[in-house]
């Protein structure tokens, strides 16, 4: 047997050294080098012969390979399904990430107890008691869901091929360890093997497993980068964890789109699908609330309207704040900058604090337009009316530009009640949809005509 040998490897990108170092040379980290043992042993696999040798596999020519599709597995969850693209693909691999206490578990396991085939749950950080307490408070069991609780990887897949189940999920990838690595489990070292065997035994047996994994305090998914590489699907379940909304966003996907996102409300009894996600969103309010407008956005492929918060006030100290929940720091400041050079806003010396109700995290251009009305609004102390949304970006000259995808915002709106919706001026060439809309449509070319017509004769 093969003398082990003892290398420094990087935690955040796993780098190899042969001494310790203070920086890492490949992500710029520090102190993020570990000492690890390395040995090689035999490895599990399930496609070596009878000699001991790994089969060999034959190039073929494109045209003679077969393009059949397998059905997806449905997990009889619609927001799942819609992430996925459908449903999982047999023999596919899907990592989850999330915060802790987001509801990653709660997920997986309402997912393995609704899935119509045989689903093996393994648990490296929970009893199996635990897990049961967890699935009462779902108020949902099935003798389908087996529960298996495991750290070692020679130990369960032979569990695996014994039960034969239609899913396996794994909860959670950096809690594994394979007895062909000495270092401890949740190193590189450890992720990066234990994820190779489960990864070459889904696509052998044709049979699809869910990794959840943790993530690090930058956001990202812990553990080696090569991990986001070797998987098929990569999922980030975000949310405020004193907010009872999660999205489910697709990062990576090689069997659908990564344009579709899932939406959670956090309840008692688990997490519920929400289909319609503006009515959750939106507040009802009297209309003599000020600070307050209602973008209508776009999330991937998926259309709805949230509610966007804003408070201008005299800075108490002599730097002014710029704070923000669900939206981007940076363009908020340069929002403000428009509306200072192109809308005469002296606003440098206030407070700004913005907020996406609903505690979710939106990535849309389109609400450019409703941000800057509703800090117009608080700074003015002049409400908006309740019944008109907004959907435009703005450029740095004050410019409203087009978005994407009006028809559906506009259809959006106009379903949940709106009575008028402010686009851009470059939209008045489609007129497909305005003649077939009940809802009124207002075009704008610059933030000052918005001003006007909102602000103006009502100080």
């Amino acid at each position: 047997m093969k003398k082990p040998t003892t290398t420094y490897i990087c935690q955040q990108c796993g780098a190899t050294s042969p001494k310790w170092l203070g920086k890492c040379p490949s992500c710029g980290q520090w102190n993020t080098y570990n000492e690890e043992i390395v040995q090689t042993t035999t490895r599990i696999s399930g496609g070596v012969s009878a000699s001991g040798r790994a089969a060999i596999a034959k190039p073929l020519p494109i045209s003679e390979i077969a393009t059949t599709e397998a059905a997806r597995i449905d997990t009889n969850n619609n927001e799942f399904n819609r992430v996925l693209g459908g449903g999982i693909v047999p023999g596919s691999v899907t990592l989850i990430g999330g915060e802790p206490g987001i509801g990653k578990s709660t997920l997986s396991l309402q997912i393995a107890i609704n899935i119509p085939q045989k689903t093996l749950y393994v648990s490296g950080e929970e009893s199996a008691s635990q897990i049961k307490l967890r699935a009462d408070r779902l108020k949902s069991s099935t003798d389908n869901c087996l529960i298996l609780c495991e750290v070692t990887v020679e130990n369960i897949i032979p569990q695996i091929r014994e039960t034969k189940p239609g899913l396996v999920i794994i909860d959670s990838i950096q809690t594994l360890r394979t007895e062909s690595v000495e270092s401890s489990p949740g190193t590189v070292t450890q992720i990066r093997e234990c994820a190779d065997i489960l990864i070459r035994h889904a696509k052998e047996n044709n049979v699809p497993i869910i990794l959840i994994g943790h993530i690090n305090k930058d956001g990202n998914i812990a553990g080696p980068k090569i991990l986001e590489h070797m998987v098929d699907t990569v999922l980030q379940f975000e949310g405020d964890s004193s907010h009872v909304y999660r999205v489910l966003r697709g990062i990576k996907n090689r069997f659908g789109t990564t344009s579709e996102v899932g939406i959670f409300e956090m309840l008692s009894n688990g997490l519920r699908e929400v289909a319609n996600p503006g009515e959750l969103l939106l507040h009802q309010h009297d209309g003599n609330t000020s600070g307050v407008s209602v973008a209508a956005a776009v999330e991937g492929l998926r259309p709805f309207v949230i509610e966007i918060q804003s408070l201008v006030a005299t800075a108490a100290y002599g730097v002014p704040q710029r704070s923000t929940t669900g939206y981007d720091p940076k363009r908020l400041n340069m929002l403000l900058a428009v509306l200072e050079r192109r809308a005469g806003f002296r606003l440098g010396t206030k407070d700004v604090f913005l907020n996406v109700a609903g505690g979710i995290k939106i990535i849309d251009t389109a609400m450019d337009l409703a941000v800057m009305v509703a800090v117009l609004s608080s700074d003015l102390d002049i409400p908006i009316d309740p019944q008109t949304c907004f959907a435009g970006e703005v450029g740095l000259t004050g410019e409203i530009r087009p978005v994407s995808r009006v028809e559906q915002r506009i259809t959006e709106a106009e379903k949940l009640g709106f009575r008028r919706i402010v686009i851009s001026s470059s939209h008045k060439k489609n007129t497909a949809i305005m003649h077939t809309s009940s809802i009124e449509i207002v075009h704008c070319g610059k933030i000052e005509e918005v001003f006007r017509g909102l602000f103006v004769g009502k100080r």
